[in-house]
């Protein structure tokens, strides 16, 4: 039996029946598998290298200075410990002055993992051995480059300078948050206190790394962990760089939603070839039931064919995947920022599976009744049985798709939204399809027969029909919304901050140089920003009940809660903000607090309700009294929270500013650093540009892997058009039997094809003008105007590639004798 399914596969392969099949199986499992394997690799070198990325075999990490008996609780139980700092500063040389990540580190560090330091740039590195001595610091290439820092140069942070001593070229405990997408300098502890860069309001994070034996180590884990205050947080090889792990989570769900598409077309293309393939199998299994071949013998042969055309589908499937995972790597491998080892050999049992799973769930219910044809079909070849329970095949192959796409999505949430919006989608573009192709198929005023020809073809294969303009649609959506409206949405964002908005905000602003920097700017500037101070506070309760993170089920108001807001008050409403609910307090001295309303709705505050912050080890609370709508684009200062003045005067504050620096006036940044080495002055536009760097290397790979489901896409156009082939055939041969000529047979042909292409291009250039714009309302919230580019790319894109695509692969049956097509057929 086996023997015989593979001479099978054999003979079909040879005579393209399932050519269509095997570019779909390929597709899918390519798609599927290129993803898997990038992504098998990442995980493996995250449990291969967790210990080296945390710097040690557990760290303890903190927005506040670290309380010492965590480190002597470490130092009893025989645990070596080190502690290193974290935060941004300036760094200049000269008149030149760029915004770094400063890692400030102890003798000892890492504990675990490398550091590795050149001699110059562009010059061999080598593993650095120990930290950088006491008045000397490491740049990283991009800091060196932009300050034009070469080894001996005295670098300029904070009140303190220091001679560079080498240049840094790889810390595995870099981690891939905003602090290291920043340029990087480290130096060691003892330097700190004499930079004078650590104030009262001063953002930074300290890291308690602890490595040694298991137990030890263990132990520590379970002492600390009841301990924890707000603001801390432990982080094990299990949970090694979160932040790594969140950003490479975001980027495989990207990945993941992209094969998935591709596996939903390449799933419609299974099933329209396997459609045909069984049509075309019917008259030769009843010959083979007249010869004695029993019913289970016809169903094992042909489920043998399909296993062994699954395998070997899946088997290239897997090779192509494996190629296209290292351009995955090209792209998205900065956002790793560590070497990825050989993938493992799970993404190819998964591509199998996948292969023959797509493959059965689609082809076995055809294939169970082709087991059953009967060998009345030798005498009587009008009979159809399988076409009379065609649905329960879909529906089944339906079942399977949707089982298929929630384990790819490998989280039931995404996996239900994505086969909800994939029904949606269908349902949405096969109700529209269906009404514009009857309607267009009614016509009959239209000039020359070949033409009326052509539009009522449409309604007698509906189904074929719509098929084509779904898959079509469903990929043009895809190609349009990744580029047309991705730009227009880009565009849209640019337009909507002013071309004077700030691009530079100065933070670490202490009290008493308020007035000096204020002098300096309307001498050195020209300009008067306004400075609003900034107090850390922690919201411990509301209405007089603690929170705290667990009593929040949404992710982003857990981190809001875990961390310290940036309050301020002010007797001024900020510019940017209007009231939406209640009434600014002005002058009024009673306690009172202004909230932004997105941050009301995501903490489930109301108007009246009470809320008590921790600030510097006191207690401050007041109600809300009114809701304010923020003005994001305006790039001003903003904050989630302002009192009423003489509510927090009191407390340790640090002051923050914004203005606009023209081009022209570049040198300004510099000479305020210079002037005030404390400061941070943090370039926007730079950060900006940093941040979309990244997002567009994520796009780029996105993108790579819709290419899947588009020729995912033109291979169900094909699939459609060959199911209707045998039927095309013989329609054109009993037209030119009873006269029509060569020519009215290719405008029909022409009409048809483009009226597809037409309707298909519409449907995806308004579904992706749809979307483009509730990304923009609902996500985004940007006001965007839609633009008609996508519906004329759609539609011309569209009628062209259906109408080159079908008229290659339909032009040679005008040149066949009409005898021939009739015999072959009959």
């Amino acid at each position: 039996m086996f023997s015989l399914s593979l001479r099978m596969l054999r003979r079909d392969l040879r005579a393209g029946e399932l050519g269509l099949l095997v570019m779909a199986l390929v597709i899918a499992v390519a798609s599927l598998t290129s993803v898997g394997f990038f992504t098998d690799r990442v995980a493996q070198a995250l449990k291969r290298e967790a210990n080296q990325l945390l710097g040690g075999d557990l760290v303890l990490v903190s927005d506040h200075t670290l309380d010492p008996a965590y480190r002597d609780e470490a130092t009893r139980r025989g645990l070596k410990s080190v502690v290193s700092a974290t935060f941004t500063s300036m760094a200049s040389l000269g008149d030149g002055a760029q915004l770094a990540g400063v890692k400030v580190v102890e003798d000892g560090h890492p504990l675990r993992g490398s550091i590795r330091i050149a001699p110059g740039l562009n010059q061999p590195d080598a593993p650095a051995r120990g930290i950088p001595a006491p008045g000397t610091l490491w740049l990283d290439e991009r800091l060196a480059s932009a300050l034009g820092a070469k080894v001996g140069d005295e670098i300029g942070l904070g009140a303190l300078r220091m001679k560079m001593a080498a240049v840094l070229s790889f810390e595995s405990d870099r981690g891939a948050n905003f602090f290291s997408l920043l340029p990087r300098l480290v130096i060691n502890a003892a330097d700190l206190p004499a930079t004078r860069l650590i104030q009262p309001g001063s953002r930074a994070f300290y890291h308690l790394h602890v490595a040694g034996e298991p137990a030890a180590v263990a132990g520590f884990e379970a002492w600390a962990k009841p301990r924890l205050q707000r603001g801390e947080r432990l982080e094990t090889v299990d949970n090694a760089r979160p932040e790594v792990r969140s950003t490479l989570d975001r980027t495989e769900r990207f990945l993941r939603f992209a094969a998935m598409l591709a596996v939903v077309l390449a799933a419609v293309a299974v099933g329209l070839a396997t459609r045909r393939f069984v049509e075309r199998h019917l008259d030769g299994c009843a010959v083979m039931r007249c010869v004695g071949a029993k019913q289970g013998q016809l169903l094992r042969l042909f489920i043998g064919e399909f296993v062994l055309l699954g395998l070997f589908a899946g088997v290239v499937g897997c090779a192509l995947g494996f190629a296209v995972q290292f351009v995955l790597n090209g792209l998205l491998g900065d956002l790793v920022g560590f070497p990825l080892p050989a993938p493992g050999w799970w993404p190819v049992a998964h591509g199998l599976a996948v292969s023959l799973l797509l493959l059965l769930g689609f082809a076995l219910p055809p294939l169970i009744r082709l087991g059953r044809v009967p060998t009345l079909r030798v005498l009587r070849r009008e009979w159809d049985g399988i076409a009379a329970r065609e649905g329960l095949a879909w529906a089944i192959g339906a079942l399977v798709l949707a089982g298929l796409l929630v384990g790819i999505a490998r989280d039931w949430l995404l996996g239900a939204w994505v086969v909800g919006g994939f029904a949606l989608a269908f349902a949405v573009y096969g109700g529209v399809g269906w009404l514009v192709l009857r309607s267009l198929g009614r016509l009959r005023a239209v000039e020359g027969s070949g033409w009326r020809y052509g539009l009522a073809a449409l309604r007698r294969r509906p189904v074929a029909s719509l098929v084509q303009v779904l898959a079509l649609g469903m990929g043009l959506t895809a190609l349009l919304l990744l580029t047309l409206v991705r730009g227009d949405l880009l565009a849209n964002w640019k337009q909507a901050t002013p071309a004077d908005a700030p691009n530079r905000f100065v933070i670490n602003i202490q009290p008493d140089q308020v007035e000096p920097l204020g002098q300096f700017f309307r001498v050195e500037g020209r300009m008067s920003p306004s400075m609003q101070p900034m107090i850390r506070g922690r919201l411990v309760a509301v209405n007089g009940r603690p929170v705290g993170p667990d009593d929040y089920p949404e992710e982003r108001a857990k981190r809001l809660v875990d961390r310290d807001f940036n309050l301020s008050f002010d007797t001024r409403l900020p510019d940017g903000n209007s009231v939406v609910a209640g009434a600014w307090h002005g002058e009024s001295r009673q306690p009172q607090f202004s909230v932004e309303q997105g941050l009301a709705q995501t903490l489930g505050l109301a108007m009246g309700d009470v809320l008590t912050f921790e600030i510097a080890g006191t207690r401050s609370e007041a109600r809300i009294t009114s809701l304010r709508k923020l003005d994001w684009d305006s790039m001003r200062v903003n904050f989630f929270v302002i009192a009423a003045p003489g509510m927090l005067e009191d407390f340790p504050a640090s002051y923050i500013t914004s203005f606009y620096l023209p081009p022209a006036k570049m040198d300004f940044a510099n000479r305020l650093v210079a002037a005030f080495p404390n400061f941070t002055v943090i370039d926007v536009a730079a950060v900006i540009g940093q941040i979309q760097t990244m997002v567009d290397q994520l796009i780029a790979a996105v993108q790579f892997v819709f290419g899947f489901a588009v020729v995912a896409g033109v291979v169900v156009l094909f699939g459609a058009l060959q199911a209707t082939h045998d039927e095309r055939e013989r329609e054109l041969a009993i037209l030119r039997t009873l006269g029509a000529r060569n020519r009215q047979l290719r405008w029909a042909l022409l009409a048809e094809f483009a009226a597809l292409g037409l309707v298909a291009g519409v449907l995806a250039g308004v579904g992706a003008t749809g979307i483009g714009w509730a990304l923009a309302h609902f996500v985004f919230k940007l006001p965007y105007v839609p633009s008609v580019l996508p519906l004329l790319a759609g539609a011309v894109a569209g009628c062209a590639i259906v109408t080159l695509a079908g008229w290659l692969g339909t032009r040679h049956l005008l040149y066949r004798p009409p005898l021939a097509s009739l015999r072959a057929l009959n």
